[in-house]
């Protein structure tokens, strides 16, 4: 064998030696030991999303005309699964307008971030093409996820979005957003209420 590859051997080695005393904590594991890659418990905290919703969305009424008449009423559905080997959920939610054609379609995959002890998220604006990153903590009973992105006249918000009244056949989703970094915010900019 040439001295460079038994070289390049000799390294490998040497690397992947601190890998597996990384994973069994440098002593045989014993065999009732759950699998390391299995998740842990706090992966199942989306799983109030599995299933399939029928939603009704209330954006907050901006414009004159809609301060008048009031805020359109969208109808969609939500549908979630299991993924990512226990350690996440994806999902798509698809919006109609009132005719039923297609206005939105985000399909998200989300998945627990067990060192950081929160959720990692990638939302796909499909018909836009736009990709948006988020986070996810469950706190007190509400899943609560905070993003960034820009308006349509390109100014920079952050968003916060509760899931809370969970329940087996419904959950509410309200999504607040703030221009000055958290410092104020404006509630319920967007609304959604999910019934099986």
């Amino acid at each position: 064998m040439h001295p460079r590859w038994l070289a390049v051997l000799i390294l490998l080695f040497a690397a992947a030696r601190p890998v597996v005393a990384q994973h069994s904590g440098g002593a045989p594991r014993s065999p009732s030991a759950p699998p390391i890659h299995v998740a842990p418990a706090e992966a199942k905290q989306f799983d109030f999303l599995v299933g399939e919703w029928e939603v009704v969305v209330r954006p907050k009424a901006s414009a004159l005309a809609q301060r008048i008449h009031g805020a359109p009423r969208i109808l969609g559905t939500w549908k979630a699964t299991r993924a990512l080997d226990g350690w996440g959920i994806e999902d798509d939610l698809k919006l109609m307008d009132g005719s039923g054609n297609p206005t939105t379609l985000s399909h998200a995959v989300r998945v627990y971030d067990a060192a950081a002890r929160r959720w990692s998220q990638t939302s796909l604006d499909v018909y836009r093409g736009r990709f948006n990153t988020a986070t996810s903590e469950w706190r007190n009973g509400e899943m609560v996820t905070t993003s960034r992105g820009t308006d349509q006249e390109g100014k920079s918000f952050v968003t916060r979005t509760r899931y809370y009244d969970i329940t087996a056949t419904s959950f509410k989703f309200q999504q607040d957003r703030s221009y000055d970094d958290g410092r104020t915010w404006e509630e319920g900019v967007l609304r959604i209420e999910a019934k099986r």
